[in-house]
């Protein structure tokens, strides 16, 4: 964690990451909570809702048997006022066709102590029955104060042992129970038994539940099972463990209990729900799940994102800090982007500035140098009486005039031409100076080669009158010797020209004899514009390297020579002096 990039990535977890996660974490507790609640509270309204559609259904058949109040011949009949068997039968059948879901009734007059069925619209004919008021649910309803009593579901059963019921009808039906009396003298005329299955109630009920994992219960207030989602328990009492669940607000298993006691008629009735807590909190999972996707998901886009950030802004610092480094191993050439206008442009900016400078004080300490071996070498040349090598020639000259051998006297001559030129090395010089000593170095060529040398000189006069440094054509013209003329190419040419191009002092230095291979003139030029190391011996080619280095480091980077030949064949240097030298200050 020491580098810049580590702590910053740190900083932006710790204060960036780490309150998000709170933050989802706190939103998550709330939002849980609230659809926790919003889940029972959806739960409990949609029992409530089907609590008052069962009440209403379960009205509407229980008030079913009061139409018959309203046929008088029916109640004539079952006085034994009159006898009238079709019309006992019509009534009775049209009774049955009241509702789609009534599978048998049961007729019950009291008078004859006879009772008949109707299945199917088909009606049974009639039979005594003597002990029918001692059944069960028939004896609980005559000696309570009710009008109309409901059995628990049973499978339908034929009637006063007429085979009307076939034995493959196996449904489970609901049976009502109301009394008929006199509704003047209320006296006790007999009782009417409706056998209803279930599917109304299944409707209303099965609408409860949306997942195979919920069980639904309406329970009376015997606690028996009138409907239960599991058909098995229908018309039996409720189990000892589904009492207990009842009494508690979840068990053990996650299972989450809700119910709702019916209103009249359906006095302490009870509509049960049990939802496992997987299933009524599902879309809380849901949430979470989502939640927690959308966290890893922000989580890593905000990691990828503060790398992002990090690499950045520390990169750049980074990428600083190696070029400080190289600097300080020496390598003072580097390259800066001073391309950005922040604060890291500013300072490569100002370090490129700095090294700049620090190169300029490096390259005059360097001239310096130079200049102080040149006065050392001044020093030791002015040890040497100069005049006394003069008159020694000019002595030398005279005697082969009085010989009569002028060649000799020729020769001579420019020999002293030359070595007073010598004398004036490393100092600036006129183009027509330098040029006339290549010639008085030239005539000694000649002599020593029969003459027999090609060579043309085309400098515009006003070139001619320009200074450089000396000795800067001259080794170009002994290169011209040492490797083509004396490597056996005698039929050589060599073409000196000079002019000025657009403030450039150019000049072009060619022959048309030796050249060299393009691995060769490679190799030659990184030698020339690449920088040795110090103690490194190189024999070849010293006199170019020397020129270019010489012409930079008076001119500066737009001075210096080129080397190239001339498809395939020769040798061409170009010179290139700027009038105007760079400033090196």
């Amino acid at each position: 964690m020491n580098s810049i990039q580590s702590r910053l990535l740190l900083m932006l977890l710790i204060f960036i990451l780490f309150p998000y996660f709170l933050v989802v974490l706190l939103i998550y507790g709330y939002t849980k909570n609230s659809v926790e609640k919003h889940e029972l509270g959806n739960s409990q309204e949609q029992i409530e809702e089907s609590s008052e559609e069962l009440r209403q259904y379960f009205s509407e058949m229980l008030d079913l048997p009061f139409l018959l109040y309203r046929d008088p011949e029916l109640f004539r009949i079952f006085n034994n006022e009159v006898e009238n068997s079709n019309y006992l039968e019509k009534s009775i059948q049209n009774f049955y066709l009241m509702r789609k879901e009534i599978r048998q009734v049961r007729f019950y007059m009291d008078k004859n102590k006879e009772s008949f069925t109707v299945y199917n619209a088909m009606v049974s004919a009639r039979k005594s029955k003597n002990n029918f008021l001692k059944q069960p649910y028939i004896k609980q309803l005559t000696e309570s104060n009710v009008s109309n009593i409901i059995e628990p579901p049973h499978l339908i059963k034929n009637y006063n042992n007429a085979a009307i019921v076939p034995k493959s009808d196996q449904t489970k039906v609901l049976t009502f129970h109301h009394t008929i009396t006199d509704v003047f003298t209320n006296e006790f005329l007999g009782v009417i038994s409706m056998d209803v299955e279930l599917s109304k109630v299944a409707q209303i009920i099965d609408d409860l539940t949306k997942e195979k994992e919920e069980s639904v219960f309406l329970l009376n207030e015997y606690n028996q099972v009138i409907y239960a989602s599991d058909s098995k328990r229908i018309g039996q009492p409720a189990s000892p463990e589904l009492m207990k669940q009842l009494k508690r607000e979840k068990d053990s298993n996650g299972d989450i209990p809700l119910s709702k006691t019916l209103s009249a008629p359906l006095e302490k009735w009870r509509l049960v729900k049990i939802t496992p807590s997987e299933v009524l909190f599902h879309e809380v999972r849901q949430t979470v799940y989502t939640y927690i996707l959308v966290g890893l998901g922000v989580g890593a886009l905000g990691l990828i994102m503060m790398s992002v950030i990090a690499y950045k802004i520390s990169n750049p610092i980074k990428r600083l800090t190696r070029k400080v480094r190289m600097i300080d191993g020496g390598h003072t050439n580097m390259a800066f982007d001073n391309r950005r206008e922040d604060e890291i442009g500013y300072l490569e900016k100002h370090i490129k500035d700095m090294m700049a400078r620090i190169n300029r004080h490096i390259d005059r300490e360097y001239k310096l140098e130079i200049e102080n071996k040149e006065n050392q070498f001044r020093a030791l040349k002015s040890q040497v009486n100069p005049h006394f090598l003069f008159n020694t020639l000019q002595s030398i000259g005279a005697v082969a005039l009085r010989s009569g051998a002028p060649n000799v006297y020729k020769l001579v001559t420019s020999l002293s031409k030359m070595m007073r030129y010598s004398m004036q090395a490393n100092e600036w010089v006129l183009v027509k100076e330098e040029i006339n000593y290549i010639k008085a170095y030239l005539s000694l060529q000649m002599e020593r080669f029969y003459n027999n040398i090609n060579y043309s000189i085309t400098i515009s006069s006003k070139v001619l009158e320009m200074e450089i440094p000396s000795m800067i054509l001259q080794p170009l013209v002994e290169n011209f010797f040492k490797h083509s003329y004396e490597e056996g190419f005698t039929d050589a040419c060599l073409t000196i020209s000079g002019e000025m191009e657009k403030g450039i002092l150019h000049f072009i230095v060619e022959d048309d004899g030796a050249s060299l291979t393009e691995n060769e003139l490679q190799s030659l030029r990184e030698y020339i514009y690449k920088s040795h190391r110090k103690g490194v011996a190189v024999k070849d080619h010293i006199g170019l390297k020397n020129i270019h280095d010489r012409l930079v480091l008076n001119y500066g980077s737009k001075a210096g020579i080129k080397v190239d030949r001339d498809q395939g064949r020769g040798f061409i240097v170009e010179v290139f002096i700027p009038i105007e030298m760079e400033s090196t200050e």
